[in-house]
C-alpha cells in the first residue's frame, strides 16, 4: 500500500492553523499582568484598592483564569497582596518597610550609576548625550508625557550600561515595589526628576563614578522625601 506525498500547500495550511486557546494562554496572561502593573504604577489603582477578578475579567474581555494568574505574578513582585476570603488588593507598605526599601534602593541605584560611569565607552557616551539633549528639549517645551517616558527609561538605560544582570534584576523588582510609594508624586516631580537624572547622566558621561553614585542615591532619597511630604499634606487636609 502506498501513501501519497503531502503537498507543500497542505503543510502550509496545517502550520498556519490558528493557535488553540491553551497555546495563546501564556501570552494573554503576560499581557494582563503587564497592563495591571502599568495601572498600579501609574497610580490608577492606589494602595489598598481591591482588585476583583470578576470585574477585571469583564473589563478586559477575558476569563478569570489569566486574570488570577496575573494577580499571583504581581503578588510575587510585591505589588499585590492576596488574602484568603478577601481576594487581591494593591499592596500597602508600612512606614518601616517603605523606609527599608528606600535605603536598599538608594544603595543599589548608587552602585548602578557608578558601574555605568566606569564601564561607559565612546558609543555609550554618544547615546547618553543624545538622551540628555532629548530630555532637555522636553523640559524646555514642557512636554510632560515626554518627561515621564524619559524618566522611566533612564534607570533601564543605566542598568544596560552598568552591565550587571544580577543588580539589574534586583533593582527592577525593587523599583516596581518602591513605585507604589513614588507613583503619586512622580507627576508633580517630573521636572525635578529630570533635573536630577540629567545631573547623574552628566556624571556618568564624565566618568565620575563616585559623583554618579552620590547623585543617584540622593535622587532616591529626594523622591522618598517628596512622598513623605505628600502623605503629611494629605493627612493635614483630611
Amino acid at each position: 500500500m502506498t501513501t501519497s506525498p503531502v503537498s507543500p500547500q497542505a503543510v502550509a495550511t496545517h502550520s498556519s492553523a490558528p493557535l488553540k486557546i491553551g497555546e495563546q494562554h501564556p501570552q494573554l496572561f503576560a499581557v494582563i499582568r503587564d497592563k495591571l502593573r502599568e495601572r498600579i504604577l501609574s497610580g490608577e489603582f492606589t494602595p489598598g484598592d481591591r482588585l476583583v477578578e470578576g470585574r477585571l475579567s469583564e473589563e478586559m474581555g477575558v476569563s478569570r483564569i489569566p486574570v488570577r494568574e496575573a494577580l499571583r505574578a504581581l503578588a510575587a513582585e510585591g505589588l499585590v497582596t492576596i488574602e484568603p476570603r478577601r481576594g487581591a488588593s494593591v499592596s500597602v507598605l508600612s512606614d518601616a518597610v517603605a523606609y527599608d526599601m528606600v535605603e536598599v534602593r538608594a544603595t543599589l541605584e548608587g552602585l548602578n550609576a557608578k558601574l555605568a560611569a566606569q564601564r561607559r565607552d565612546a558609543k555609550t557616551v554618544e547615546r547618553l548625550q543624545a538622551f540628555l539633549r532629548e530630555g532637555t528639549e522636553a523640559a524646555r517645551s514642557e512636554q510632560l508625557d515626554k518627561f515621564l517616558a524619559l524618566n522611566s527609561q533612564f534607570h533601564e538605560m543605566l542598568a544596560t550600561i552598568g552591565g550587571n544582570m544580577v543588580l539589574t534584576d534586583l533593582m527592577r523588582s525593587l523599583r516596581d515595589r518602591t513605585a507604589l510609594l513614588f507613583a503619586p508624586s512622580n507627576m508633580h516631580r517630573a521636572k525635578a526628576n529630570w533635573d536630577e537624572h540629567s545631573q547623574i547622566l552628566n556624571a556618568v558621561i564624565a566618568g565620575n563614578g563616585d559623583l554618579a553614585a552620590l547623585l543617584a542615591s540622593q535622587h532616591v532619597h529626594n523622591a522618598a522625601k517628596a512622598y513623605t511630604e505628600a502623605q503629611q499634606q494629605h493627612a493635614a487636609n483630611g
